[in-house]
């Protein structure tokens, strides 16, 4: 009796704590009873979920390029980027943003995985009428997407730049000793988290939400993560912050920010250097830009993969860091190149 009675109370304490500490509580989904209006265009993908969208430049119809952005981490398709409208006029460039599985205004995907970022892109593409082929542009952790798309749909991609692109420190074409290297370089607080949501999924919420230890510096305001030049530019972007950012994370940000890692940091099933050129005959062109001072995404082992890739252009930007893109000499760069002829 006594045994039954300490096993059923171990499993009760069990259930308990994983009700109120490890489950993550339900999202608020837009347009849901009790959650977010909807307050932007959004498509209705072939599973049902809605996704949100922003468009600019000149319309499709009259444009010669039709560019994807996909926004990074905490952020949202309502991110302003410095493109001016005589650029996109010149070169007559129609522009997409959306915001990502959970992020914004687009419905949460509880089985997100990097395969389903670049079907989210392709859906959202045909679904606009957008036409066979794209560019698509991944400013941080939202280059794990691109690589997703350079790995399942290349024969949609008209080109491709990777801007400041995330890095999973558990790729297998890494070197042990330099991504331990790379990942020992980061705050302590940020190497523990990356490692639980590679090692330890299922305790993200937790580790996240947890009092006694500091979690991701990004999330605290830790600003140790920024170098002078990205210090300088959190200045200027201050001054005239996105509008909308407010609702990047209002479904909660276990499906938007904890997915992302998880997703991100998890097993995947390819490394980058298993991606074969999506342009042999020189059709398009991928690029990949690093900030050389940048302390969120060290520029060696980006610069691992630009080696091991030939058919990738790396510039590495002397004396800029995680915020190249908000730079309006550096965003029209790299449009430029983006869309240079081969």
């Amino acid at each position: 009796m006594i045994a039954q009675i300490t096993v059923g109370t171990t499993v009760g304490l069990l259930g308990w704590a994983y009700l109120a500490l490890l489950k993550p509580p339900p999202p608020k989904v837009c347009g849901s009873p009790g959650g977010p209006p909807v307050t932007s265009p959004r498509v209705q993908l072939n599973d049902g979920r809605y996704v949100a969208y922003k468009e600019s430049g000149v319309s499709k119809e009259k444009a010669k390029h039709k560019i994807i952005i996909i926004h990074g981490f905490d952020s949202s398709k309502d991110l302003m980027l410095p493109i001016s409208q005589d650029l996109m006029q010149e070169l007559e460039i129609y522009v997409l943003q959306y915001d990502r599985a959970g992020y914004g205004e687009s419905d949460p995907h509880p089985k997100r995985s990097v395969k389903s970022e670049a079907f989210d892109v392709e859906e959202l593409a045909d679904k606009l009428q957008l036409g066979p082929k794209f560019y698509v542009v991944g400013l941080s952790m939202g280059a794990y997407s691109v690589w997703s798309c350079l790995k399942y749909i290349p024969n949609r991609l008209a080109g491709v730049a990777l801007v400041v692109p995330f890095v999973n420190y558990w790729w297998s074409c890494y070197p042990a000793k330099l991504s331990n290297e790379a990942l020992g370089k980061m705050l302590a607080q940020d190497q523990q988290t990356f490692r639980i949501a590679h090692y330890a999924p299922w305790l993200v919420h937790w580790w996240m939400n947890q009092k006694w230890f500091h979690a991701l510096s990004m999330m605290e305001g830790n600003m140790a993560i920024f170098c002078p030049p990205d210090l300088e530019m959190l200045k200027q972007l201050s001054t005239a912050p996105s509008p909308g950012q407010e609702k990047v994370r209002q479904q909660g940000e276990f499906e938007c920010l904890y997915r992302d890692l998880i997703v991100g940091f998890g097993n995947w099933d390819f490394s980058p250097t298993d991606i074969k050129n999506p342009f042999p005959n020189n059709e398009g062109s991928v690029h990949l830009w690093q900030g050389h001072d940048d302390i969120i995404i060290p520029r060696k082992l980006n610069r691992y993969l630009a080696e091991k890739l030939p058919w990738i252009q790396y510039h590495e930007v002397p004396n800029a860091g995680h915020l190249i893109i908000h730079n309006a000499s550096y965003c029209e760069t790299i449009l430029r190149k983006l869309l240079e002829q081969q």
